[in-house]
């Protein structure tokens, strides 16, 4: 009799985390989504209940984490991940990459589970090498607005890595690079809810500096084979998955309007403290080692993502803030 695997998810609720529940559960994974509620939402995954499969949890995983029988892996997502929501939340931001990933490790340990931890590109916060690889160790002001976000991410890969070496846990690393998709939040303060907002709104587009900064967009359902693949790999050093195809912000906001078909115009304001001026992924290892690349072009992944937000502007959701 073959037994039904076991996944928790912290930060499920969340935009990513949602996509890995639905992802989990479409493999007949028994899946357990732990959420605080703080920046996910019930709406992302009130489809899921219906199934018997799927278990919500409304626990913050710094706290003490009792989870009745076995677990065969632990995908810990949890944690502010917008500019919006760590500057407004940088205690909880610090707690939960340090806190939370001692409780979430703490856990694999007793349970014997393989662990991933969701860590992002802005482990190399300003970069000085272009495209970052994993073996760059970053440009980080740790004393920066940014810097709780960084540093929390920073400090949660060092305790992966001792729990890995000194307990002997299954760990996996993933970077997660710049990510788009249906079901983030119109006002989470990024550039692609911004613009789709605004764009949709028929308002001023805002771009922050003079627009030359790069970023490079991996469209989810691109981003969670990834992440699937690298937790059932035996790579245990740090991994970036994203889309290494760049381009500037500025060129980014023109295509939104191109996609959605806006009159909107582009504004310019003053650039955030410590943006990073350029955001591209070196992604040969996780082509070499997990046979991963980006398979959605950048077109289709916005029309998708535009489908959801047309929707959910059109329920009355507010998109006030779009500070990126």
């Amino acid at each position: 009799m073959t037994t039904q695997p076991r996944v928790l998810i912290t930060g499920g609720a969340g935009f990513l985390g949602s996509h890995l529940c639905e992802r989990f559960l479409a493999e007949d994974h028994e899946v357990l989504c732990m959420d605080n509620l703080i920046t996910g939402s019930l709406s992302n995954i009130e489809h899921l209940f219906t199934d018997p499969k799927f278990h919500f949890i409304h626990q913050d995983v710094t706290e003490f984490i009792h989870i009745a029988g076995r677990l065969d892996s632990i995908l810990h997502f949890a944690s502010p991940a917008s500019p919006i929501d760590y500057l407004e939340l940088p205690i909880q931001t610090l707690k939960v990459g340090s806190l939370g990933t001692h409780k979430a490790l703490g856990l694999a340990k007793a349970k014997g589970a393989r662990f991933l931890l969701a860590s992002t590109s802005e482990c190399y916060g300003d970069p000085k090498v272009h495209p970052q690889s994993e073996d760059y160790w970053g440009n980080v002001n740790p004393v920066g607005p940014r810097g709780v976000y960084d540093e929390a991410k920073r400090f949660a890969e060092a305790m992966t890595m001792a729990y890995h070496r000194f307990h002997g846990v299954e760990t996996r690393i993933v970077r997660i690079f710049n990510t788009y998709g249906p079901r983030m939040r119109l006002n989470d303060g990024r550039a692609l809810p911004a613009f789709m907002s605004q764009a949709l709104e028929g308002k001023d587009m805002t771009v922050f500096g003079d627009g030359s900064q790069t970023r490079s967009f991996c469209f989810v359902d691109d981003l969670v084979e990834g992440i699937t693949r690298l937790l059932r790999s035996d790579e245990t050093l740090p991994t970036n998955i994203g889309n290494p195809a760049e381009m500037t912000i500025l060129q980014f906001a023109e295509k939104v309007i191109e996609i959605t078909g806006s009159k909107s115009k582009i504004t310019f304001k003053d650039l955030p403290e410590d943006d990073p001026k350029v955001r591209q992924p070196d992604i040969s290892k996780a082509q070499r080692v997990l046979g991963w690349e980006p398979q959605v072009d950048l077109d289709t992944g916005l029309v998708r993502t535009l489908e959801y937000f047309r929707l959910k502007l059109g329920a009355g959701e507010s998109a006030a803030r779009t500070k990126v």
